[in-house]
């Protein structure tokens, strides 16, 4: 998973995607935020995910590059920049 010191360092990693936008289901995965579809699908249901600091419940929410994707976690939070 990405590692949560990134975060609070004021530095967020950046995940390169190949096309203009990613679906926020397969941002979760790509950006090892979530194991699998399923977890990525739980997390997203329970409000564990936010974009841009807003909690978003639509899997198929569309992500361009520069937005900000965090998961809450046990260890607190961990994010990850579209890039």
């Amino acid at each position: 998973m990405v590692s949560n010191s990134a975060f609070e360092s004021g530095s967020v990693p950046e995940v390169p995607i190949r096309d203009d936008v990613i679906r926020l289901g397969q941002f979760l995965k790509l950006a090892d935020l979530a194991e699998d579809g399923a977890q990525a699908r739980d997390l997203i249901a329970d409000g564990e995910v936010r974009v841009n600091g807003d909690v978003e419940t639509r899997r198929g929410r569309q992500l361009v590059r520069g937005d900000v994707v965090s998961v809450a976690v046990p260890a607190g939070e961990e994010s990850a920049q579209v890039g």
